[in-house]
């Protein structure tokens, strides 16, 4: 992945961050139940100025910046419901009610990227809330969006109806079973703001547009009540503690990962040494965005826990650097490049694709003309089986030549006789016909072993052989690349910086 094509812009238009947020008509009337009806959804309703240190996919800049968003008070103590990514990675947050020039000061309780959920504590008390509606949410029926859109800080209301009562919601901003699509217009700033009945009570939390087909998404009322209390108790709900937002597919149809806008200060990202301008390509072996949502960074989450340790391999534009690490293990550590230290091997525009072996346990990322793919596995030193993938412009000639690039990765459960030594020493056939310019240690922050580098084999190709372990030494990963032209050079990067096995 190169700096430009992850800077692209989203093809999902967040309604966060940038202006305002839903509220409803003037006035501060209350139901039964003590919350506000239609009368007072307005003063229900707030602004959130979050100020922090925010990444922008558009051109890449990393700065201090505040953003407007919205929210609504859901209790009279100051508990309200945002998205998080209105408020996640804010430094401090500014919160004005129902329009009125004053400021409070807030903190964030608890927060869902997935989910694109936050509840936040706002000082005071004596506030008027909105409650949820009663009963189901029909097709049909009439919603009023409320907020502040564009940073104006005059309340908007805009009126629709429900379109789809219930549908699932797979976007750039999140990955949500079930969310309302509707038509009363909102706006960048709506983000987080209510969608509420003509009774005042809420039917969703609205969170992304899409300006081109005018269509508009709400995080349904029932997927906002599942979580709300757990986000009050303090605890993330599908959540590493990322500002995340999927980047659009580029040009070839390839996925460009998770660009992280910004990290949550103590958070499982921010242990692992996450910034904001990252691009997450990888998770547990699972790449990312391949289809320009956050569906399978939220799969790995659910599938892993929040407090699971899971791989991560990321793409840093601000050093043009591929790095790996864990979530809730080993922080981030630069890919260690075989011939190229802890350094790029270069500039590189091409495309690339992931190749598996047969049983889908083993990937590596390779340049998409490697089209020629074998995933078979086989017997190996002292009769242990490996899984094995290897991939080429021509298989046969790569076996059988120094004159054609490949990669080839394989893998097998740990045995003692399974060490760094004797596997070099099962290439030393091939070897012998390269000039050997480099041994020494490999890390990764996921894989940690050694690699030999060798120059002139066959008097054309470079060639690069790693022997690396996990860290509870369960398997050994053997990955070996063959470069015959200066212009393969790079694709070492990608493959050292992306291979995997997942047993």
């Amino acid at each position: 992945m190169n700096p430009s094509s992850a800077r692209r812009a989203l093809t999902v238009v967040s309604v966060g961050l940038v202006a305002s947020a839903l509220g409803g008509c003037s006035g501060g009337g209350a139901g039964s139940s003590g919350a506000a009806d239609f009368s007072g959804v307005q003063s229900a309703t707030i602004q959130i100025e979050s100020d922090g240190t925010f990444a922008n996919p558009d051109n890449g800049q990393t700065e201090e910046q505040a953003g407007l968003g919205s929210g609504f008070f859901i209790s009279a103590d100051g508990l309200a419901l945002t998205n998080n990514h209105v408020v996640v990675g804010a430094g401090t947050m500014k919160v004005r009610v129902g329009g009125e020039g004053s400021d409070y000061n807030a903190e964030i309780l608890g927060s869902s990227e997935c989910l694109d959920l936050a509840v936040i504590k706002v000082d005071g008390s004596g506030f008027p809330f909105l409650d949820w509606q009663k009963g189901d949410v029909t097709t049909g029926e009439e919603v009023y969006a409320a907020g502040f859109p564009l940073g104006d800080p005059e309340f908007t209301l805009t009126k629709g109806i429900v379109s789809k009562n219930d549908t699932p919601g797979q976007s750039a901003w999140a990955s949500i079973d079930h969310i309302i699509e509707h038509d009363a217009k909102i706006r960048p700033g709506n983000s987080g703001g209510p969608l509420v009945n003509a009774s005042g009570e809420v039917v969703g939390v609205n969170y992304a547009s899409v300006a081109e087909n005018d269509s508009n998404f709400a995080i349904h009322r029932d997927e906002a009540e599942k979580v709300v209390q757990k986000l009050i108790d303090g605890d993330d709900v599908q959540s590493l503690g990322v500002n995340a937002q999927a980047l659009p597919l580029d040009d070839q149809g390839e996925s460009l990962g998770v660009w992280v806008s910004s990290v949550k200060a103590g958070s499982p990202a921010d242990a692992a040494g996450i910034l904001p301008g990252d691009v997450l390509t990888r998770m547990a072996g699972k790449t990312l965005a391949s289809d320009g949502t956050l569906e399978e960074y939220c799969d790995v989450i659910q599938t892993q826990g929040t407090d699971g340790t899971i791989d991560v391999d990321v793409y840093r534009p601000s050093d043009d650097a591929l790095y790996r690490g864990q979530f809730n293990g080993k922080p981030l550590e630069a890919v260690t490049v075989p011939g190229h230290g802890a350094t790029s091997a270069g500039p590189d525009d091409r495309a690339y694709t992931t190749v598996y072996d047969d049983s889908g346990v083993l990937g590596v990322e390779v340049p998409a003309d490697w089209t020629d793919v074998d995933g078979a596995s086989f017997t190996g030193i002292n009769g242990h089986e490996f899984l094995d993938v290897r991939a080429s412009t021509n298989l046969q000639q790569f076996a059988e030549s120094w004159g054609t690039s490949g990669v080839t990765l394989s893998a097998a459960e740990m045995a003692d006789d399974l060490t760094p030594e004797a596997i070099f020493a099962s290439f030393a056939d091939l070897t012998a016909q390269c000039t050997p310019a480099e041994t020494d240690a490999y890390s990764d922050g996921v894989y940690e072993g050694q690699y030999q580098y060798f120059t002139a084999c066959g008097g054309v190709s470079d060639y690069a052989i790693v022997v690396a372990y996990p860290s509870d030494q369960s398997y050994v990963v053997v990955v070996s690349v063959a470069i015959a032209s200066e212009a393969d050079l790079p694709a070492i990067e990608h493959v050292m910086g992306s291979f995997a096995a997942v047993f």
